[in-house]
């Protein structure tokens, strides 16, 4: 029996789903500003940031630092 991960903010949020919520809040602009990565800052896509953020473990884990920050910002 599977149990609810209660103390993890991202259980159930898939990386494309994070990427779109977060560029529709921020926009690609301030993403690229908050994390320099080429995909938030030249010719950005949600396809090739996910691409890249798949591939690289620090940025990823940044990007849902990010996210998981915002909900926190907008909940208070």
């Amino acid at each position: 029996m599977t149990q609810a991960h209660p103390n993890d903010p991202l259980h159930g949020i898939t990386l494309e789903t994070i990427v779109t919520r977060l560029e529709a809040h921020l926009g690609w602009h301030e993403l690229g500003n908050l994390i320099p990565v080429r995909c938030f800052t030249h010719y950005p896509s949600v396809k090739s940031a996910l691409t890249f953020l798949r591939k690289t473990p620090w940025a990823r884990a940044k990007v849902e630092a990010l996210f998981v920050a915002e909900r926190l910002h907008e909940i208070r």
